[in-house]
């Protein structure tokens, strides 16, 4: 920017400085590389003389073009930081109309007479203020001094009806308040009572509205990031937390049921954010997820009974599961952001509802009928699971161990029958449960849950447990070979593992008293335990 260009903002020539703003904010519009602002301080000099428009009232026609500035100049996190920007905050949040007495805006409807602010400048300056309190600390700061979070409630409960572009960046700006300063979201929780009040919004705007803009949904998505943050860290009493808890989580229950064929992109990102959320909800109120119903009902496109219970919100997250898991596969990577979660409330519903349980097993697990294919090969949500059992993140590996061991009611059997052995050592390892030790406990009905189809019953016996599933029969390598050749084959086995041994690439071990491998000394110890392991394997059927 030439200094002839920069004098005009300075003198505020009216006749200058909007071509000269408008030409900056067109070239600039994707700029976030800002080296050439740096030089002879052009940045602080442009930051300061737009301000010097934006706090003059009588240049208020100008404003919006301003605001885009300062838009673009806050994306400098360097600047930001090496200037003192503060006093600034207080102008930006006048025009965001965000101080005491200002924070309720006309009607915006086609009747309205008092248009006593101008939305165009209110939602440029949130945006400002957007990237301002996410770049800076100090400026956080100034915001919860200035209690913006009270304010952006006060707006949302006003009478009056706030234009949707305003109430999205109300919700972005208290999403990055609350996220980026722990300290905010006890005050909205609790002083604000502000779970209670987005619960009721959130249901309001979805129990009214049959048809979802762009803009409506990308609001409700705020709203549910916002309810995230502030039931992250909650410091209500565990009686006040549930009475809120269940209203959210019914809430939340049809909003599942509604977007659950999950057409558009934004109905699945509503979808993933209502998972997040529930993921912050006590064990004790997912039961909400499934209603009680009439038996006789008949199942339409989104209404599932099972039981006697309407599972519909259930199967809308099992079909995100599916849903994210082959996107993943796509794309050749796991996105632990994305599956973590809905992995998460899984575990969380089936280890608190025996109902819940019984149905996500019916559709993870439902009874084996082809033998002929490996578990982890298809496309079905028990080969999805089979193949994440290999995930590098370890989070995602143990979250499907414990979905898989609790639907299949920590049975070691169950787990290879639907996934072969060969799949679940690591489970098995880890869960103390390796074979020779059984799970003891009394968490779950002793009923079977588990019929055999006419199939699998007929090949049971020619399943390969290891691989899980039917491996035709091979000819034996040793058939042909004479005495000599067999114990030479055999003493050549020994010292390979031998060296794997010496290496420190296999360690020979047994099973402890709480079911896990441990290192034993010799290989001879192994046989301590192979009378009982054995005995232990000949009594193990399905249950």
């Amino acid at each position: 920017m030439e200094a002839k260009q920069l004098k005009a903002l300075l003198d505020k020539d009216t006749e200058e400085f909007p071509k000269v703003l408008r030409k900056f904010n067109e070239e600039n519009a994707n700029l976030f590389q800002f080296e050439k602002f740096h030089k002879n301080g052009l940045w602080l000099d442009l930051w300061k003389a737009v301000f010097g428009i934006l706090n003059d009232d009588g240049l208020e026609k100008y404003h919006t073009v301003c605001l885009s500035t300062i838009r673009i100049l806050s994306r400098d996190e360097s600047s930001l930081l090496k200037n003192n920007i503060v006093p600034d905050i207080g102008c930006l949040l006048k025009l965001a109309h965000l101080v005491a007495g200002s924070t309720t805006l006309a009607a915006t409807t086609p009747d309205a007479i008092d248009q006593s602010f101008n939305a165009d400048i209110v939602v440029e300056a949130l945006k400002c203020l957007c990237n301002l309190v996410f770049q800076n600390a100090e400026v956080r700061k100034e915001c919860i001094r200035q209690n913006v979070a009270d304010l952006i409630f006060q707006r949302l409960s006003s009478s009056t009806q706030t234009e949707s572009s305003i109430e999205l960046f109300d919700m972005k700006l208290l999403f990055l308040i609350t996220a980026l300063d722990t300290t905010v979201r006890s005050r909205v929780l609790i002083e604000l009572n502000g779970l209670t009040y987005l619960t009721e919004l959130l249901d309001e705007k979805f129990r009214v509205t049959s048809e979802f803009s762009d803009q409506q949904f990308d609001i409700a998505i705020e709203l549910l990031k916002v309810m995230f943050n502030i039931t992250s860290s909650s410091d209500k009493s565990p009686s006040e937390n549930e009475i809120q808890s269940l209203h959210l989580t019914s809430v939340i229950r049809e909003i599942l049921i509604r977007f659950g064929e999950m057409k558009r992109e934004r109905e699945r990102l509503v979808i993933a954010h209502s998972i997040d959320l529930l993921t912050n909800i006590s064990s004790s109120c997912l039961s909400e997820l499934i209603v009680k119903c009439d038996s006789t009902a008949k199942t339409s496109e989104k209404r599932t009974i099972f039981e006697s219970r309407n599972v519909s919100a259930l199967k809308t997250i099992l079909s995100y599961l599916h849903y994210t898991l082959e996107e993943n596969e796509k794309s050749s990577s796991t996105n632990k952001n994305l599956v973590t979660p809905v992995l998460a409330i899984l575990v969380k519903c089936i280890s608190s509802n025996s109902t819940m349980r019984r149905y996500v097993r019916s559709v993870i697990l439902p009874p084996l009928r082809d033998v002929y294919k490996r578990p982890e090969e298809g496309n079905e949500l028990r080969n999805y699971l089979c193949r994440l059992q290999g995930s590098p993140d370890m989070v995602v590996r143990n979250l499907t161990y414990e979905l898989l061991l609790v639907c299949c009611k920590k049975s070691q059997s169950r787990l290879i029958k639907y996934f072969g052995y060969g799949n679940m050592a690591g489970l098995f390892a880890n869960a103390g449960l390796m074979p020779g030790r059984k799970a003891e406990t009394n968490e779950f009905s002793s009923d079977s849950e588990d019929s055999d189809t006419e199939e699998y019953s007929v090949m049971k016996h020619a399943v390969n447990p290891v691989v899980g599933c039917y491996v035709p029969p091979t000819p034996n390598p040793l058939d042909g070979m004479s005495e000599e050749q067999k114990e030479y084959e055999a003493e050549r086995l020994v010292n390979l593992v031998d060296q794997l041994d010496r290496c420190g690439i296999i360690k020979p071990c047994r099973i402890n008293a709480e079911g896990k491998p441990e290192p034993v000394d010799h290989i001879l110890e192994l046989q301590e335990q192979l009378p009982k392991q054995q005995e232990i394997l000949k009594n193990d059927d399905d249950e």
